[in-house]
């Protein structure tokens, strides 16, 4: 197997004095190898949605509408018949993208899509593992609370203090001044906002949730959605939490040959990710699909 130390070793074998170009050709060959092995063996189609959040941080390593056109690019040519996994790293982004990416995926793929979770799916990219009928996790994998946030400021958590707020002035007029202070930070229509995204993201999850049993969706939506119970956004919900909230997870371990191809192209792309201005890699199992850099606004397609 290739761990991240004998790949970054094996690519820095290729570097001649300051040309480093022969280094990172080495990874980005490697990573399409192991995706066109990992299709191969299972039969299926393979699309890698990989963003180098944990390397840089802009809107563009978040999930977004241009995504779409990424995928699109992808599924082009591909034989549907063969179902989809689904390679996900990501720290998550735009609710109503997300939204749009699920439709069209399940659409397309006639809802047949497992989610492969590396390391992280966070937030929205969370969200849309959840909708996949299988998600495959190893020990080292976690996905994330999709309770939605607003300017980085959880809604739920906006909501329930305001509604704290009534209460206490209510039983108590003489706190008045102190929740005068505190709600006059809040911008007109903010709260509106934070309960109408909080709507959305209950609606989105009732129906990628459709079909599972009322105890299931119950756990699953306590899991992932409650701030209640997740206490803060960036928290990470390991596989044997994921398996006890009711969802469909199969172990990575369980077939060393699949994980070492799994491992092996999370490896290329995060050290693709930690040592180049790249940025996002959305890209199908024939190397077909659009790069990111950070440096620019230039998208590169295969």
């Amino acid at each position: 197997m290739y761990s991240w130390s004998s790949l970054l070793e094996e690519a820095q074998k290729h570097i001649t004095g300051d040309d480093v170009s022969a280094y990172f050709s080495f990874l980005m060959e490697k990573k399409k190898e192991f995706l066109h092995s990992l299709s191969e063996k299972t039969g299926r189609n393979t699309i890698l949605y990989f963003s180098a959040f944990l390397h840089k941080r802009s809107i563009d390593a978040e999930i977004n509408d241009s995504d779409i056109n990424a995928l699109m690019e992808c599924v082009h040519g591909l034989d549907k018949s063969k179902g989809l996994d689904l390679i996900l790293h990501t720290p998550g982004g735009n609710l109503a993208a997300t939204e749009q990416i699920i439709y069209y995926l399940k659409s397309f793929f006639n809802n047949d899509i497992r989610a492969i979770i590396p390391q992280m799916a966070m937030s929205a990219g969370s969200m849309i593992a959840v909708s996949c009928n299988e998600i495959i996790m190893g020990r080292q994998s976690c996905l994330g609370p999709f309770d939605p946030q607003m300017n980085g400021v959880a809604c739920q958590n906006v909501i329930e203090e305001f509604r704290r707020a009534v209460r206490d002035i209510e039983e108590h007029p003489a706190s008045l001044g102190l929740w005068q202070t505190i709600i006059s930070k809040l911008t007109p229509t903010f709260i509106e906002q934070c309960e109408q995204a909080d709507k959305l993201a209950e609606e989105l999850t009732s129906s990628i949730l459709e079909g599972k049993s009322d105890s299931a969706q119950k756990s699953i939506k306590k899991a992932f959605t409650k701030n209640s119970d997740s206490k803060t956004h960036a928290r990470h919900i390991n596989r044997d939490k994921c398996k006890a909230s009711g969802l469909n997870i199969l172990d990575l371990e369980v077939d060393q040959e699949m994980q070492d191809l799994v491992l092996g192209i999370h490896h290329c792309c995060m050290i693709l990710g930690e040592t180049s201005p790249l940025q996002k890699i959305v890209e199908n199992q024939n190397g077909k699909g659009i790069m990111k850099q950070v440096s620019n606004l230039n998208n590169t397609h295969k």
